[in-house]
Formats: C-alpha cells, sequence, structure tokens
C-alpha cells in the first residue's frame, strides 16, 4: 500500500476482532485527542479512563490524590480499566501511569492492543504546561519530574504492542499512522498482537541496546547480531550442559547469516566462574583471533554471562558482547547491566568490570528445558522487582505465579517486566553509586551463605540464597521497626509458596556461626570503609539502601535467626 492512500477503517475494525485498542503513555502524549478521532473511524465507543474515574468518584484525579494518596487512585484504576476492557471492544484512553501496572497490562494484553504514543519531551512540556491540573507535577520543579518520569516510565511503555511517534502535528495524522501500523499487523498471519515478541531498551545514550525476549529468538540470532555487527567472528562461550542443547543451533543462525563462530565450552558449575577458568577462555579467545570489532556470545546461564562478559571486557581492552541467557535468572537479572565478573576465595563477584552488552536475546522456550528446581531459583530474582519498588507487580506475581511456571502469558510478562524494571535503575546509575544497589536486596545475606557452603549447589544455588537473603532483610526492617510484621510475613509466604527456601534452616547441613556470616558480609562489594550496607525495607515495594549499618544489630539479628532452630 502507497503511503498516499487512505487505510481502509472498516478492514482495521473487522481485523480487531472484539479487541480494544488501548492508548498509553505520558501525560501529554495526546490520547484522548488522538483516541477520539481514532474510534470515529473505526466505529467504536471512545472512553477516557480518567473521566471515567472521575464521574464515578465525583472528584477531579488532583482531588483524589490530595485525599486520598497516588496508591489509592492506582488501585481504583486498575479496577476500572478492567471494567472497561470487559465491556467489549473500545478505544481507551489510559491515565500515565496506568500501564505500569502489571496486572494492568495483562488485562490489556488479553482483551486489547495497546499502542504507546511517543511525542519528544520538549512536544511532552510545551502540552503539560498549559494545564495545572497533572498532581504528579505539583513539585517544586515540574520540568525536572516530568524528565524523571519519562526515564522511569519508558522501558515499561516500550513493552506495548505498537508505538508511534506522537510528533506535534494534527492529530489527524497520528491516527493515521496507528490505522497505518494496524493495517499492517493486523491483516497477516501471524500470532496475535499480544504474543508478539518483546523488547525492552536500555537508554544509554551512544551504547544503549535492546532486550528481545520471546520464543525462538534463538533462531533468529544470527540476523540479529548481523543487523548491529555485519561480517565478525563470533566466539561462543557456553558450558557442557548448554552446548548439546543449543549450541549447533546457535552456529547454523550465525552461519545462515553470514557470520564466523568458534565454540568454546566450559565445565558447568558456580566453580567455573574463578581465575583458573577466566585464562583459559581468555587465551582461547585470543587464539581464535577475536579482534576489538568482533563479537564474544554468552550462551547460558549467569555463570556464563557474568565469566564471557569478563573475558570481553579484559580482551584487548574491551570486545563486543552479546547475552544469550538460557536461565531464568539470566534473563531477569544477569544478562542485563553490564556487570561481569568472577569469584575470589575472599567472596563473590569480587573480580570483575562493568562491560555492558551489544544486544540481549532471551528466548523464553529455552526455559521449558530448566528443572524446577533451576526455574523456581530464577523467579526469586523476578519477585526481587516487586520487592523493591513495585508493589503491585509483587501483587502480580502473588495471582499469577503458577501460570509464569507453566509457561503462560504471565511468564513473558513477569520476564518484560524485570527487564524494564532493572533497565530504568542502570540507566539511571549504570555503575552502582546509589540508587543500583538497590537490585541486591537480599545479596549480602544470600552471598554470605553460598560462600560458606562452598558453592555447593547440591545444597544452595544463587537464586535459593537470595530468596532466604530477602526475607532475612525483610525480617530485619522489620526487627528494626522499619517494615511491618504484616509486609514481612507476606514477602515470606510468597517465596514458600512457590517452593522456595526461606530460612537459614533450610540449608541442608548449615551449622556456620554468626561470627562466620558476619566475616562472609565483611567481605561483600557494597562495603564502604569498612562499614557494611544493606538493602533493607519499609514495606514491599519500599525497599532502600541503607549505609553504615551498626554491626552489633546485624549480630543480634543473625544470632535470633539462628537461635531458632540450633
Amino acid at each position: 500500500m502507497g503511503q498516499g492512500q487512505p487505510v481502509d477503517a472498516g478492514r482495521v475494525a473487522a481485523a480487531l476482532s472484539g479487541r480494544s485498542v488501548v492508548l498509553v503513555g505520558m501525560m501529554g502524549a495526546g490520547k484522548t485527542s488522538v483516541g477520539k478521532r481514532l474510534a470515529a473511524k473505526l466505529g467504536l465507543p471512545f472512553v477516557d479512563a480518567d473521566a471515567e474515574i472521575e464521574a464515578g468518584a465525583q472528584l477531579t484525579i488532583s482531588e483524589i490524590f490530595e485525599r486520598f494518596g497516588e496508591l489509592y487512585f492506582r488501585d481504583g484504576e486498575r479496577k476500572v480499566i478492567a471494567r472497561l476492557l470487559n465491556g467489549g471492544p473500545l478505544v481507551l484512553a489510559t491515565g500515565g501511569g496506568a500501564f505500569m501496572n502489571a496486572t494492568t497490562r495483562q488485562n490489556i494484553a488479553k482483551y486489547g492492543v495497546s499502542i504507546w504514543l511517543k511525542p519528544s519531551f520538549d512536544i511532552l512540556l510545551a502540552r503539560v504546561r498549559k494545564k495545572s491540573n497533572r498532581p504528579l507535577l505539583k513539585t517544586a520543579d515540574p520540568e525536572q519530574t516530568l524528565r524523571r518520569l519519562l526515564e522511569e516510565r519508558t522501558p515499561t511503555y516500550a513493552l506495548a504492542d505498537l508505538t508511534i511517534e506522537s510528533l506535534d502535528g494534527s492529530h489527524d495524522t497520528v491516527v493515521d499512522a496507528i490505522l497505518r501500523r494496524l493495517d499492517a499487523t493486523l491483516g497477516k498471519d501471524v500470532a496475535p498482537v499480544q504474543e508478539a515478541r518483546r523488547k525492552v531498551e536500555v537508554p544509554l545514550g551512544a551504547r544503549a541496546y535492546s532486550i528481545l525476549i520471546g520464543p525462538g529468538v534463538l533462531d533468529e540470532a544470527g540476523a540479529e547480531i548481523a543487523r548491529i555487527a555485519p561480517g565478525v567472528h563470533c566466539a561462543i562461550v557456553t558450558d557442557a550442559r548448554v552446548a548439546p542443547l543449543y549450541l549447533d543451533r546457535l552456529s547454523a543462525s550465525l552461519d545462515q547469516a553470514g557470520l564466523r563462530s568458534t565454540p568454546i565450552v566450559c565445565p558447568p558449575g558456580e566453580a567455573t566462574k574463578g581465575y583458573a577458568e577466566f585464562a583459559r577462555v581468555c587465551d582461547a579467545l585470543i587464539e581464535a583471533r577475536i579482534e576489538r570489532r568482533d563479537i564474544v556470545i554468552a550462551l547460558g546461564g549467569g555463570v556464563i554471562g557474568d565469566l564471557a562478559g569478563f573475558c570481553a571486557a579484559s580482551l584487548r581492552r574491551g570486545v563486543r558482547l552479546v547475552q544469550l541467557p538460557t536461565t531464568l535468572l539470566a534473563q531477569v537479572d544477569s544478562s542485563v547491566g553490564g556487570k561481569t565478573g568472577i569469584n575470589s576465595r575472599h567472596g563473590k563477584n569480587l573480580v570483575g568490570a562493568f562491560h555492558q552488552p551489544s544486544l540481549v536475546l532471551a528466548d523464553t522456550l529455552c526455559l521449558d528445558t530448566l528443572s524446577e528446581r533451576e526455574f523456581r531459583a530464577g523467579y526469586a530474582e523476578v519477585v526481587k522487582y516487586g520487592l523493591i519498588g513495585d508493589r503491585g507487580f509483587f501483587e502480580f506475581l502473588e495471582s499469577n505465579w503458577r501460570d509464569a511456571f507453566a509457561g503462560g502469558p504471565a511468564r513473558a510478562e513477569a520476564i518484560a517486566v524485570s527487564c524494564a524494571a532493572k533497565a530504568r535503575v542502570v540507566a539511571a546509575d549504570e555503575t552502582e553509586r546509589g540508587e543500583r544497589a538497590l537490585l541486591n536486596l537480599g545479596h549480602t545475606f544470600g552471598h554470605a551463605l553460598e560462600k560458606l557452603t562452598g558453592y555447593d549447589s547440591a545444597r544452595l544455588v544463587h537464586g535459593e540464597g537470595v530468596a532466604i537473603g530477602m526475607v532475612s532483610a525483610f525480617r530485619f526492617s522489620r526487627d528494626l521497626g522499619l517494615c511491618s510484621g504484616q509486609d514481612a510475613t507476606r514477602a515470606e509466604a510468597h517465596l514458600k509458596a512457590v517452593g522456595l527456601p526461606t530460612r537459614m534452616r533450610d540449608i541442608p547441613g548449615f551449622d556456620a556461626r554468626t561470627e562466620d556470616l558476619l566475616a562472609a558480609m565483611r567481605q561483600d562489594k557494597k562495603v564502604e570503609r569498612g562499614r557494611l550496607t544493606f538493602i533493607l525495607a519499609r514495606g514491599i515495594g519500599q525497599s532502600f539502601v541503607a549505609r553504615d549499618v551498626d554491626e552489633a544489630s546485624v549480630s543480634a539479628f543473625l544470632t535470633r535467626e539462628m537461635a531458632v532452630w540450633t
């Protein structure tokens, strides 16, 4: 179809097959104005979610915020959008924060097609300045607040099915662009839009990269890598457990894209992440003549991702890296953000570098080969994002974890939300000088437990250590008077419900002393000037960095925890 030809709106409406069109994006993106015009073209009713909320409450949005707070408003917003989507096909304009809620995103995916209207910051600022009824912008510096909100929300908005650049032209131009995209997408014999692959952007300026999430991504790795680095030589670093499953498929994909590859196979297990294997892999990369413009591919779980990443960071002072994670833990955590490294006899991840990948490819079908224990361990890192700063996501997981474990739609949603959450934090604090430390919730306890079990995966794997560590962090926060006992119990109950260990007594044969745990914690990489740093919580979704934690308080807490079962 030529660019100038009008789209048959009736054909688009029929292709929607009873699904709604849901417009998402920042305040000032033009969702209401565009939505009214789009609804008229499609012959569908139009509803503005904010207007619906105001009509039901007989209060303005600002008044609801002022009287009851944002949490109350978000809960009502979620319920209203669910009701509207259940009522039949329509064009729905949502509030700027609505798409941040995981349950709302799931409902939109079930009943509709989501479209992100994406104007530039300058356009947004010009539009919102015309109105004074934006409750989130009632701050000392509205411009800076808007900029922060846009940066925080962009990775989540990018989870929408379609993105439309909402330029400062006529709204009719935007409507035409939407119709063209819908016509091109809905009229083909492909999976429904809501089942399409997800793409999360990590916005780091010139070093920005994409995370592609979905089934079959592995088989398209060659084409995706060739798109960013045509003609390169690829070194595939993997382990002896993963290689039989995926190495031949990846090599074939690279070959089809005209990319030469050399495999380097490591032993499986945490012991691989040490000096000896680091030296061996680096030598193998040099022998393969991997040059600075070539690519190292990490094919495997977190151990391989960390090791291969550190080798790439070190070789020739920096070779490009592509992460192809095959475990849930690696897909939602270690493959994103650029942390690479190896273990020392003194502790975990104490030798390493920040080295961002050029691309992350997360094939969700790889998760079907994981044991139940491996999947559960990775799930602990998913829960972490809800406990850190997204209570709504935690509640989504409480309601939908069985679907995620079974490979249903909640699995892809959980992975995408986790990656988007990490992308937000990494973009704000790449080298962990502040906010990024939040991602270590549970890790100070967890890493100490791993060290004291000798990194014996038969007794404890990383995700299990994190689960025990997160529960410990919440219980410690409760004992310090920071967090309610109800939230501490709720966090533990969910992790226990999915089959994860939650107490030190759950570790087979664990008999360490309080002094042993403290000694291991003192080697934690977050220690500053000899003082312990913990990630504590004021509640679910309200974690914070606590520096200079009194060691006597930690010792007393650990002694109480151990007294329960010794």
